[in-house]
């Protein structure tokens, strides 16, 4: 028996997908379209800036530049870019700094270690939410508190997207399907990373 199970994705219908993909060379904080990116096994999003086998974001950096690049890809619903609007911000796919814009997928509900098949040969695993900035508010603002909130309980909420490692290399496109494969046991939700 596998000790991985494929599974309808999260809170979608057939058709998830992916409907823009992004990437920057240089650290800035959105990322131009692309009319594809390649994902390389173990490092991340081909010439992005966030690629490598150790953390690349500067403030992970700065703390210790030895620990290990869960932060490789950055995945972002674009159901939440629908939310942003009817709050009055205008974003589009990349400008969150996303690498990849899904739509027809709860990725937030994804558990750690979800193994997502972007397009024909590309897995990514999921290692965790991202963790937004006070560069989201220089971006637009107020932007910070419609992505970051708080629950009925006062735990903390985060919905800027999620951060995996590339398992399988592989190029990806708009319009490549999404395929999810759930790990095996008891399912850990996701948290920053």
């Amino acid at each position: 028996m596998s000790a991985r199970h494929v599974a309808e994705p999260a809170g979608a219908g057939q058709g998830a997908r992916v409907t823009a993909v992004s990437s920057s060379g240089s650290h800035s904080f959105s990322k131009p379209g692309r009319e594809s990116i390649t994902l390389l096994a173990g490092l991340g999003v081909e010439g992005d800036a966030h690629a490598g086998v150790t953390v690349k974001h500067r403030s992970r950096v700065a703390q210790d530049p030895t620990r290990p690049n869960l932060r490789q890809v950055h995945l972002i619903h674009d159901e939440l870019f629908a939310e942003l609007a009817a709050a009055g911000h205008a974003v589009a796919p990349g400008e969150l700094g996303e690498n990849v814009t899904t739509h027809g997928i709860d990725l937030l509900g994804l558990p750690v270690g979800t193994l997502l098949r972007l397009g024909p040969e590309a897995v990514v695993e999921v290692t965790g939410l991202r963790n937004p900035c006070l560069q989201i508010d220089l971006f637009q603002d107020g932007l910070l508190r419609r992505v970051v909130g708080r629950d009925e309980d006062g735990g903390i909420v985060r919905k800027a997207g999620i951060m995996g490692v590339v398992r399988t290399g592989g190029t990806l496109r708009p319009g490549d399907p999404i395929g999810v494969e759930l790990p095996a046991g008891e399912h850990r939700p996701l948290e920053r990373v």
